[in-house]
């Protein structure tokens, strides 16, 4: 009887708990899933602006020195992404001002003509979010990272449209070689939520149709092998790039007014010299190259614009740009390979989004919800190849690989740990 009792109580305990982060996970999504609403509509009629008047990407200096004042009067120009990772496994909390100040300073990125995306954006609106509603519930230490995750997702889910890449990115994005197995309802659940929030409001999913897949060869897979390789190379480089960009900025500018300034400047000369296709988000060049269509060297200068903008003090993420890069490069040289542009574009952008920010599954989960379940095996093959030859670099230096990219192997190092 007492052994029926005990396992008794336990599953209650399990119900119970599900109970309780399905309802809070609702909580979570259906405000964050409002408040990515509201910011995809923002960056999206700031875009509008900015297009209508092109004269506007000249105001792009004094968009930095607004960024600029803006996180020194709040005392947070250290905060990013990177600390709400780092709040998931440590004591270390999210601040809730973090939240209205990458809304405002994503928008005004995007408005003056900054190259950024807005899943960083998401992470750190989502993670504010999360922490902010745990405070209210008086969460304890675990269940403040959880909720934390859950903010994450739904924010992402709502920008995207794709929940399930958002669970699991936010599951996976921590600690490499581990996921949060115990977030797996409340960060589905929140994902959830915020979708259907975003679907009441119409925003539109990001979703793309590929015009042919190629049949399974042993030729067609040796060139998505070899496409694959190139752009876990391409990934490393990028991220190289992008810590160097602000490290060599924080050193050549110490006072972030100057920074923001000259990094607007660099861009408008490079707007002048190169054109606007690398302003902005780029979606319409992602949906360009996915079409088949891609000028030959457009992911090097959306890599250098992205270098500049993000490293010199604007605000943004860093994924969309590895789309626009991932797939203009798959574009061109998976067509030189033989493949068909526009699935070698769908190819380079995932398998460089998988590099970039070392998440095979929500990478693979990505390619379904962006592409269709058509070409799994070929996506899956891609995220493989790229996230083991990408090593241990990455978009976010408070990632962890906890277990090792060539055997079963403890290593628990921050990713670029070479660099430090």
């Amino acid at each position: 009887m007492e052994t029926v009792k005990r396992n008794a109580k336990t599953a209650l305990s399990y119900v119970l708990a599900i109970l309780k982060w399905i309802a809070v996970a609702c909580v979570v999504g259906a405000v964050g899933g409002a408040v990515g609403v509201a910011f995809h509509v923002s960056v999206e009629k700031a875009t509008e602006l900015r297009i209508s008047n092109e004269w506007i990407v000249f105001l792009l200096p004094a968009g930095g020195l607004a960024i600029a004042g803006l996180y020194k009067l709040f005392k947070m120009e250290k905060l990013g992404t990177d600390n709400v990772i780092e709040s998931i496994r440590t004591e270390k909390s999210v601040p809730f001002l973090l939240a209205p100040l990458i809304f405002v300073s994503t928008v005004i990125t995007h408005l003056f003509g900054g190259s950024a995306g807005r899943e960083g954006a998401a992470l750190q609106l989502g993670g504010s979010i999360g922490a902010q509603v745990g405070r209210v519930l008086r969460f304890d230490e675990k269940d403040m990272h959880l909720i934390t995750l859950c903010g994450m997702s739904a924010v992402f889910a709502a920008l995207f449209g794709t929940p399930l890449t958002a669970t699991l990115f936010a599951l996976e994005v921590i600690s490499v070689g581990v996921v949060y197995y115990s977030g797996l309802i409340p960060c589905l659940t929140s994902s959830l939520a915020a979708y259907w929030i975003a679907k009441l409001c119409h925003v539109s999913p990001v979703r793309f149709e590929l015009s042919a897949v190629p049949q399974m060869s042993l030729g067609s897979f040796w060139r998505t092998a070899v496409l694959s390789a190139a752009c876990a190379i391409l990934s490393i480089v990028f991220c190289l790039l992008m810590h160097f960009s602000h490290k060599g900025a924080a050193k050549l500018f110490k006072n972030t007014f100057f920074r923001a300034f000259a990094g607007g400047t660099v861009i408008i000369i490079l707007t002048i010299v190169f054109g606007r296709d690398y302003n902005g988000a780029g979606m319409n060049i992602i949906e360009n190259a996915v079409n088949g269509q891609a000028q030959p060297f457009a992911f090097l200068l959306k890599m250098v614009f992205t270098a500049v903008t993000i490293g010199f003090g604007f605000k943004g993420g860093e994924i969309v740009p590895t789309f626009f890069i991932g797939s203009t490069f798959g574009c061109v040289f998976g067509s030189l390979l033989g493949l068909d542009p526009g699935f070698s574009a769908a190819l380079g952008l995932v398998s460089l989004f998988c590099g970039a920010v070392n998440c095979p599954l929500a990478s693979i989960f990505l390619s379904i919800e962006l592409f269709g379940a058509q070409g799994i095996i070929f996506f899956a093959a891609s995220c493989a190849i790229s996230f083991a030859l990408s090593g241990y670099f990455g978009l976010y230096s408070s990632q962890k690989i906890v277990y090792s990219k060539k055997r079963a192997e403890y290593i628990n190092i921050r990713t670029a740990q070479e660099l430090r």
